[in-house]
């Protein structure tokens, strides 16, 4: 079989521009150029080879569960959770406890937020 490795994540938004600035500022992303095509499809990148593409959808309905999510894990959890309140961006465990993290069964710590558009992210501190 072959071997298969995560490459990207591409997220339909409302307003590209907007949530380029959103995920910029949550987590320092850096833009690299949409090689694919011309169109106004932005493309971030966590490094590693894996990124994230927002396409513009201004007049798409865009339908959101906190089930279908992203998760990204960080080596410090603690400080971004400081960094959301900082950011005046609510977060909160899986239950929707307000600012509330979460301890899973396996022990992981996480914390689920929405972006601009609406979609779940998760952070959490799993190696």
């Amino acid at each position: 079989m072959s071997q298969f490795i995560f490459n990207h994540i591409a997220l339909s938004v409302k307003d590209v521009n907007a949530a380029v600035e959103f995920y910029q500022k949550v987590f320092q992303l850096k833009e690299i150029e949409n090689t694919a095509s011309d169109s106004k499809t932005r493309w971030l990148t966590f490094g590693k080879g894996i990124q994230l593409h927002l396409i513009p959808r201004p007049n798409a309905e865009i339908k959101i569960n906190k089930a279908v999510h992203f998760a990204i894990s960080t080596d410090d959890i603690d400080a971004f959770i400081v960094h959301l309140i900082d950011l005046q961006i609510d977060f909160s465990d899986w239950v929707d406890s307000p600012n509330k993290d979460y301890i899973r069964k396996d022990g992981v710590k996480q914390v689920y937020f929405k972006d601009i558009d609406g979609y779940w992210v998760e952070v959490n501190d799993s190696n």
